[in-house]
């Protein structure tokens, strides 16, 4: 499953846009099926100022450790509290209740570089 409307990395976020010049960013269905069941997520902290690429968390399952990357610039405007107490959220609704922070973006131009839904399908090679 690779939602049409969102962008994604090649390090599998998504990033959808909301109001105001925000993102909404997680993980994907083909990463979290990578990684197997979720058992801990580290988030940014809430006015951490990023630089696109930055590490800005960790994604523990049972299987592996991964980091979560910034996609784009900017300043953590919100970070999904749920996932502190539930993060196999990020397993069953990656797209959803999974989400896992908020963005600020610096630069809108930066979205365009990010891959489309064709492109990351053909990254992951779901075509």
């Amino acid at each position: 499953m690779t939602p049409e409307d969102l962008k994604y990395t090649p390090d599998h976020e998504w990033i959808a846009s909301r109001d105001g010049g925000t993102v909404r960013i997680g993980i994907t269905d083909f990463a979290q099926d990578q990684l197997g069941d979720v058992v801990f997520v580290q988030l940014p902290e809430v006015g951490a100022v990023v630089a696109a690429k930055d590490p800005v968390g960790e994604v523990e399952s049972t299987k592996s450790v991964s980091e979560i990357y910034a996609p784009v610039a900017g300043e953590v405007t919100a970070v999904n509290d749920g996932l502190t107490d539930t993060p196999e959220l990020i397993n069953s609704d990656p797209f959803g209740e999974g989400w896992m922070f908020e963005l600020k973006i610096t630069d809108e131009a930066a979205l365009g570089e990010l891959l489309d839904a064709a492109g990351y399908r053909a990254l992951t090679d779901q075509a």
